[in-house]
């Protein structure tokens, strides 16, 4: 049995989701090759010869690359069964079946690919209805990840501090959320649920991740303290075994304030940066999307980040229908006054609410005024802000990161450009960027060179 494991994006990390499965189906005695196309061209011989193609589609930029190279591979290789699996592969039943898919599996894939697998094996007829469940959250024994055809470590995302690079490696040490936030596109497949990687299995892989170069890493689950229990434990072994390894990891706000006492934890066993979902600081928005959170959270949450010197990362959705210029203005504001300019990467001030199909939002009544059809090439419903400013706005604040970005403009010159387009698109005159009131953080500011993205 010839397998090939196609990855396309995966914000510029080696990617859990093609060596765990690897592992797996190894074990089982199939000729398995993982392919990155983030870093390496399609091999069109691979694919020729291959019996099973399964997409690794965690995201949603994943899987509109995925669904074009799916066509070309249907045209190398017609005979291929293809799969599709991941957080957007249930979410995206209809249309990938159309385009020749014959197997979908979300949540804890690796076994449904093992099943899957097994089967072709043993060369059973084509079911008109796939046997495996297309969305398993059934406990697992993970197996170790198998790295060994990925491309190494330092041509993926690298963490930053000052003028040094240092080589970042990713893990996952749990899946799924406990939390339900309505715009997340974890919460329709794992619906307040998540699954723990064992600790013994985390730890292997990011021993042979060090052995490869590794000098930090990044977990990649959704919500490090899901099962704080599980993640303490986890960091203290791995900060006795490699006492000069770093990390980062992402924390949910209500999280950092109910485990506050932890933080001191994350920062001794060499914790660097945590991310959080802020998404916004109107709490009437923060109730529409059920983040769990208010505004004075966030920066109580910053705060106490601050105190045991763990950077705070916070994302957000800039454009929402509720947002209004007044608000957009408000965020910056904050931001600035906060002194997270250097902190948040451009790209989260262009972020544009996405409605992926499946998406909790659609059963929100505060979206249907704005809500449109369902583009099929953008894999998520339209919608459009009831002041058609802020749509223009939004296009010219991606405009003005992207060209920000090609020409390696800095995080503070991005920001003064959004500043103003932002105030001329409200047609005010723009003040200076307010001066932080906070003092700035000492040393420079650590961060990954590819930053997130959905």
């Amino acid at each position: 049995m010839r397998v090939v494991l196609l990855a396309t994006y995966e914000m510029g990390r080696q990617p859990f989701g093609l060596a765990s499965p690897a592992a797996w189906l190894r074990q089982a005695g199939a000729t398995v090759q993982c392919q990155d196309l983030s870093r390496s061209r399609l091999d069109r011989e691979a694919i020729r010869a291959a019996d099973l193609v399964a997409f690794y589609i965690p995201m949603h930029t994943a899987t509109r690359i995925a669904i074009q190279v799916a066509k070309h591979v249907k045209i190398l290789n017609p005979q291929a069964r293809l799969c599709f699996y991941g957080l957007y592969a249930p979410m995206n039943d209809r249309l990938l079946r159309e385009l020749g898919a014959a197997t979908l599996l979300g949540g804890e894939f690796e076994s449904g690919l093992l099943q899957l697998v097994r089967r072709l094996q043993i060369d059973l007829p084509p079911s008109a209805q796939q046997p495996e469940a297309v969305i398993s959250l059934q406990r697992q024994q993970f197996q170790v990840p198998d790295r060994r055809d990925l491309p190494p470590l330092p041509v993926y995302a690298q963490l930053k501090i000052g003028e040094r690079s240092h080589v970042a490696g990713y893990t996952e040490a749990s899946r799924g959320c406990k939390h339900l936030c309505r715009h997340c596109p974890i919460v329709p497949v794992y619906e307040g649920r998540f699954r723990i990687v064992q600790k013994d299995v985390v730890v292997e892989d990011i021993r042979r991740q060090v052995a490869a170069g590794a000098e930090h890493v990044t977990f990649g689950d959704p919500d490090f303290f899901n099962g704080i229990g599980h993640a303490l434990p986890l960091v203290r072994d791995l900060h006795r075994e490699f006492p000069h390894l770093t990390y980062d990891v992402t924390i949910k706000i209500e999280h950092l304030l109910r485990h506050a006492e932890h933080l001191t934890t994350l920062r001794q066993t060499g914790c660097l940066m945590v991310t959080s979902a802020v998404e916004s600081v109107r709490d009437d928005v923060l109730r529409l999307l059920d983040k769990g959170h208010t505004r004075q959270d966030f920066l109580q949450a910053l705060a106490l980040c601050r105190q045991v010197g763990l950077c705070f990362n916070p994302t957000f959705v800039a454009f929402m229908p509720w947002i209004s210029l007044a608000d957009y203005i408000d965020l910056l504001t904050v931001i600035a006054v906060q002194g997270l300019v250097e902190q948040v990467a451009p790209i989260q001030l262009a972020m544009r609410l996405l409605v992926p199909d499946g998406s909790k939002l659609l059963h929100l009544p505060e979206m249907c005024p704005s809500l449109r059809e369902f583009d099929a090439d953008a894999l998520s419903y339209r919608w459009e802000h009831p002041d058609v400013r802020m749509d223009g706005l939004c296009a010219e604040a991606l405009q003005l990161v992207q060209s920000g970005a090609v020409e390696s403009a800095s995080r503070d010159k991005i920001f003064e450009r959004l500043w103003r387009a932002a105030h001329k698109a409200a047609q005010i005159p723009a003040p200076p960027v307010p001066a932080p009131v906070v003092p700035p953080a000492r040393g420079p500011i650590p961060y990954l060179d590819e930053p997130w993205y959905c």
